[in-house]
């Protein structure tokens, strides 16, 4: 529990000066997330948890590197920039919450964010707060990715969410824990999944309702769920086979429409599309009122317009809370307060049921909390190119397996950050490599093969239309460095690849090592290797070291664009 000192610090930090508001915050600091009553109903979203129930640091990507066309987007800007676009005071919470410049001092001043029990209070208060009818949503990725999901296979995250009181929900990664074991923790949860882009491959048949309808007041909301399209290809096939997803664009307008139909008012779509897609969206589909925006963890820490539609992207693992007021009108909203309310671990009370749940479940899995090494220097995940934390499982891999010459690293933007004199514990190693698929392969590849998927991904990610992006962040890779020309057309934006020191020999086969993926299925396995989980190479290697100390240092040039670090003083 924060002591009194600790908390003043904090309140003068949050800029609360005179003594009059310091003497009523530390008597009550919830006080800090009051908001007065506004609008007809009010909308609590968080969205991308990835199964974090315990508080953590989140540092934001130094780099979110986009085509020409989407250059200084939302959803595409970081860092100095970031405070820029949304008018943020530099060293202010928001900045903590949404840059990752001085990162390291700002966690210091601020604290960990996040934990279930913290999150469930705050979603209990502002909904007695609100004195409106209260929706309260999940924007998916909530399931998955931490030692407690995998632990208990996604149960711990629906006792957690049933607890908490959501309504509705979308998926994504949820899918990974298997079509099987997601029907059958359905059975359990008691918010309603919702999906018109879920279809049964036999018949086409949707697979979940696509909306549901609530009153409120004089008026009606309605919220259309948008799963988000990709899932095979993020995933293998065999965690949603059966199920088709895409955009399914027509299918979309035909729901907005329909609840028009029915005398709607406002039209709200919870979306696991992405912040890039759904303003896409926004700018296609007739009649949407509010996007509710997650997948790609962007933060808006203002309410962003695309035509009639408003768009609100509610950041990843537990940092805020957004509480949208609706003042709504026929036909739509006439206006919205958007509020982010950050999951302050040390000012925020913690919901006992919540605490309890959490408590048993590390009671029950204490390894996960055991301290393997000390960390010296940040360990973080989100970047467009690269991380230290991938870089700590490349080298562990690498360590298991000296043969290798290329290891790949998936994309991913879900994972924590350790800063120096943490213990790095199992906990925090499977926040970044919690796969339901971890295990590492090691096989042969041709260097025409290797150049051919980093082309792949590279059109992926960099392609200027949001429609055709398909997946997270670039493959991180060890062992080669490559230059980036983001603007190249389409197979020539990887150049001058080198493999160890020497130029890429297209025809040539060179030992790779892959997990999280599907890369193994494109090579020829070496004979004599066990595929192994990922996160247990990482335990071995950190015990072996002791102490991690992993300056950053990419091994990936971007002539066209300035590339970052986050480094010690945190100025670009």
């Amino acid at each position: 529990m924060i002591t009194r000192r600790e908390l003043i610090s904090l309140l003068l930090a949050l800029g609360i000066t005179s003594p009059k508001a310091l003497a009523r915050a530390v008597e009550q600091p919830q006080r800090l997330y009051d908001l007065p009553p506004y609008g007809d109903c009010t909308l609590l979203y968080l969205t991308d948890l990835h199964g974090q129930l315990r508080p953590h640091y989140y540092m934001e990507p130094p780099n979110l590197l986009a085509p020409q066309p989407l250059l200084g987007q939302p959803g595409y800007i970081t860092g100095a920039a970031f405070l820029r676009y949304y008018g943020i005071q530099p060293d202010s919470l928001l900045a903590y919450l949404g840059s990752y410049l001085d990162f390291a001092t700002l966690a210091k001043r601020f604290g960990l964010i996040g934990g279930a029990p913290q999150i469930t209070a705050l979603i209990r208060s502002q909904q007695q707060a609100a004195e409106r009818p209260v929706l309260i949503l999940d924007g998916g990725d909530d399931w998955m990715n931490s030692g407690p999901s995998l632990r208990t296979r996604g149960e711990a995250l629906v006792d957690w969410m049933n607890l908490s009181g959501f309504q509705h929900m979308v998926y994504h990664w949820e899918y990974t824990l298997g079509r099987a074991r997601v029907e059958e923790l359905e059975k359990k949860l008691k918010a309603q999944v919702l999906s018109y882009n879920t279809t049964d491959d036999t018949f086409g048949d949707p697979v979940y309702p696509a909306y549901a309808i609530h009153p409120a007041g004089r008026y009606t909301v309605g919220v259309i769920g948008l799963t988000y399209p990709y899932v095979k290809v993020s995933h293998p096939e065999e965690f949603t086979e059966g199920l088709s997803f895409g955009i399914k664009e027509e299918r979309l307008q035909q729901t907005v429409e329909e609840l028009r139909s029915k005398g709607v008012d406002a039209v709200v779509l919870l979306s696991h599309g992405g912040l890039p897609l759904d303003t896409a969206l926004a700018r296609r589909i007739r009649g949407i009122d509010l996007i509710l925006s997650g997948h790609t963890h962007d933060l808006t820490p203002v309410r962003l317009r695309v035509g009639n539609t408003f768009l609100v992207a509610g950041g990843s693992g537990g940092k805020v809370l957004a509480r949208i007021d609706l003042a709504l009108k026929r036909g739509g909203i006439a206006n919205l307060r958007l509020r982010l309310l950050p999951v302050l671990s040390r000012v925020l009370p913690e919901d006992p049921a919540a605490k309890a749940l959490v408590e048993r479940v590390y009671r029950e899995n204490p390894d996960l909390l055991e301290p393997i090494a000390t960390v010296e220097s940040l360990l973080y995940k989100r970047d467009t190119l690269y991380s230290t934390l991938d870089e700590l499982a490349c080298r562990a891999i690498e360590a298991h397996y000296p043969e290798t010459e290329v290891i790949f690293s998936p994309g991913t933007r879900w994972g924590t950050t350790l800063l120096p004199g943490e213990a790095l514990t199992l906990d925090r190693i499977l926040a970044y490599t919690g796969f339901t698929y971890p295990e590492v392969y090691v096989f042969k590849l041709r260097g025409e093969q290797i150049k051919g998927l980093l082309e792949d991904v590279a059109a992926n990610v960099f392609t200027p239309d949001p429609f055709y992006q398909q997946g997270g962040d670039m493959s991180r890779t060890y062992g080669i460095t490559y230059t980036l020309r983001i603007d190249a057309p389409s197979g020539q934006r990887i150049q001058d690849i080198a493999v160890r020191g020497r130029p890429l020999d297209p025809n040539r086969e060179y030992r790779v090592a892959a997990y999280g993926g599907r890369l193994q299925r494109l090579g020829k396995p070496i004979p004599g290797h066990t595929p192994r989980p990922v996160y247990d190479l990482i335990v071995a290697y950190a015990k072996g070291e002791g102490r991690i100390q992993l300056p950053p240092r990419p091994n990936v040039r971007v002539p066209e664009r300035n590339y970052h670090l986050p480094v010690p003083g945190g100025t670009e």
